[in-house]
Parts: structure tokens; C-alpha cells; sequence
């Protein structure tokens, strides 16, 4: 059982990025978005840490893994339109630098 399904969560849609992730999620109203991300940003931590002892070594943010933030939205209607904006936003900002070039 992953964590998002110990808390009664769905994850609609995930994009990791070379640094930031975007993440669509099902979360229950009994559920607050702040306990949602610290056992996320948690475990996912603990867990690449394990993995791969090596980075700690590296100063990231004060030796945690994650930065302090995270942005948080409400998806009412337009789910579909937000599941496919976290599914192709590599490509956009990939189609974007190439604009800027």
C-alpha cells in the first residue's frame, strides 16, 4: 500500500521535472493539504535517501531533500484540463525555452 493510499488519496496525475514536481491528487476533506505534503515530502525523502546514501552528503536546502514551499490549488471542473497541464508541462516549458532562444 503506497502512502497516498494510507491517507485515501488518489494521484490523478504526477510529473517529476529536473527540479520541481507537479502532482494532481485526490485528497479527502478530512484530509489537510499541509499533513498530506509533510508525509509526502517525508517519505519520499526518507526513502531516496536510503536509496541513495551518497546524497546526503550534499547540502541540499540545509540537508533536507525538499525545499520548505509548495504550491496548492483547488481543481473543480476543469480536472481534465489540469490533469493534462501536470501531464505535458516538461514539454511546454521545454517548447518555451526553445521560443526564448
Amino acid at each position: 500500500m503506497t502512502y497516498s493510499q494510507q491517507l485515501g488519496c488518489e494521484i490523478v496525475e504526477l510529473n517529476v521535472q529536473v527540479d520541481h514536481v507537479h502532482l494532481l491528487v485526490k485528497v479527502p476533506p478530512k484530509l489537510s493539504i499541509s499533513e498530506l505534503m509533510g508525509v509526502l515530502k517525508g517519505r519520499t525523502a526518507i526513502r531516496l535517501f536510503n536509496v541513495f546514501p551518497q546524497m546526503r552528503k550534499k547540502p541540499y536546502w540545509g540537508n533536507h531533500f525538499w525545499a520548505k514551499g509548495y504550491c496548492v490549488d483547488t481543481v473543480g471542473l476543469d480536472v481534465e484540463m489540469i490533469r493534462k497541464y501536470v501531464k505535458f508541462q516538461e514539454q511546454e516549458e521545454a517548447r518555451q525555452q526553445q521560443l526564448q532562444l
